[in-house]
């Protein structure tokens, strides 16, 4: 590798955060980070090494109220843990507390955008990401043509296309 490729060192700030999500990671086996709604967009949460200690995807969840999420993701990382795969495009019914989800695979061009702060630990993006995605209360997923006005904005699939990509909604996924 050139000088030229180099990455520029972490801030001592930005160390203190990476040690902060490393010190999650090693009590809880992942530190989830949380963000808050905007005016560009639904909250979101993600994991933080996850990858890194077990090589299990990182994940991102949006729309969801900050704690739902984070227990959504604890509950996928257990399940994962425990020697599940998880399956592009199984509905898994009552995934957590009665919420079903349904996994994808996270474009790398979304990476930096819903992972952020992950790349304090992964600094060239080299990780693996799903994103749990899940239906209104009324079974409704955001790609339905009858979903509500502004649902698949609220919760975008995060492929190249922005519609599921690893299977065909409605033929061998929801």
């Amino acid at each position: 590798m050139s000088t030229a490729e180099e990455l520029p060192e972490l801030s001592e700030e930005h160390l203190k955060l990476r040690d902060g999500l490393l010190a999650q990671a090693e009590e809880y086996g992942m530190a989830v980070v949380e963000v808050a709604r905007d005016d560009e967009g639904a909250p979101y949460s993600f994991s933080v090494g996850a990858w890194h200690r077990y090589r299990v995807p990182e994940a991102v969840v949006i729309g969801l109220p900050a704690g739902l999420a984070a227990r959504m993701l604890h509950a996928y990382l257990d399940r994962a843990l425990d020697g599940e795969t998880m399956v592009l495009g199984q509905v898994y019914e009552n995934f957590y507390d009665g919420v079903p989800v349904v996994f994808e695979r996270v474009a790398r061009g979304h990476y930096f955008e819903y992972f952020g702060s992950a790349f304090l630990l992964y600094r060239r993006g080299d990780f693996s990401a799903l994103q749990l995605l899940v239906p209104t209360t009324e079974g409704i997923w955001p790609w339905s043509p009858d979903a509500p006005a502004g649902f698949a904005a609220w919760q975008p699939v995060l492929t190249p296309s922005g519609d599921p990509e690893s299977w065909t909604p409605g033929i061998d996924g929801p």
